[in-house]
């Protein structure tokens, strides 16, 4: 009885469909604009934590600022299906501050 290796390791498998293929380039871009929401969101974080020279109305800015990209990107991180934000609050170091402007805290 001979053995054959699944299809989806087969390099005799069908071509992939139009539908596949949209898939996978769906996929792809969801991956990308997480990882830009991500970025956005470390950058001004750092941004914030820099700011303690800075005058009240400059940190409040920064602030507003902060949370609107913590808040793109735990949406966009929802989008993808990861609905748990702890581990991303403990990685980035998001103050309290920020939080409480997302009703978190």
């Amino acid at each position: 009885m001979p053995l054959y290796p699944p299809r989806r390791y087969s390099s005799t498998s069908a071509p992939e469909s139009g539908v596949n293929v949209l898939e996978h380039e769906m996929l792809a871009e969801m991956a990308a604009s997480l990882g830009r929401a991500g970025e956005r969101a470390k950058i001004c974080l750092a941004r914030l934590r820099e700011a303690s020279r800075e005058s009240p109305d400059e940190r409040v800015r920064l602030l507003k600022e902060a949370a609107a990209a913590v808040h793109a990107y735990f949406i966009q991180r929802e989008l993808c299906g990861l609905r748990r934000h702890d581990d991303v609050i403990r990685d980035l170091q998001i103050p309290n501050q920020v939080l409480v402007r997302l009703g978190a805290a």
